[in-house]
C-alpha cells in the first residue's frame, strides 16, 4: 500500500520520542505537502521506518488514519 497524498497522520497523531515530538504535533520533518524530509534517511527514527501503511490504519481518509492512529497512541500510552 503505498501513502496517501497529503495526509502525514502518521507523522502527527503519534508521539515519536527519539523526536521529542508530542502526540497530536505534526513532526518538524513533514514538508508542505506533509511528506517526511528524511524519508530514507539514517536519521529517520526506527520507529517511523518499521511503520507501514496498511487498510486498517489508513481507512479510507486521513480523517480515518488520524482517528485511528490517535486512538492507538492513547490504547498504547505508558502509565
Amino acid at each position: 500500500m503505498e501513502c496517501r497524498a497529503n495526509c502525514g497522520a502518521c507523522c502527527i497523531a503519534p508521539s515519536i520520542s527519539s523526536l521529542n515530538k508530542p502526540a497530536g504535533v505534526p513532526c518538524r520533518h513533514l514538508d508542505s505537502t506533509l511528506r517526511c524530509t528524511i524519508f530514507g534517511q539514517p536519521e529517520r527514527p526506527a520507529c517511523c521506518a518499521g511503520l507501514q501503511p496498511s487498510a486498517e490504519m489508513c481507512g479510507d481518509s486521513r480523517e480515518q488514519a488520524l482517528r485511528w492512529l490517535t486512538d492507538l497512541e492513547a490504547l498504547t500510552r505508558p502509565g
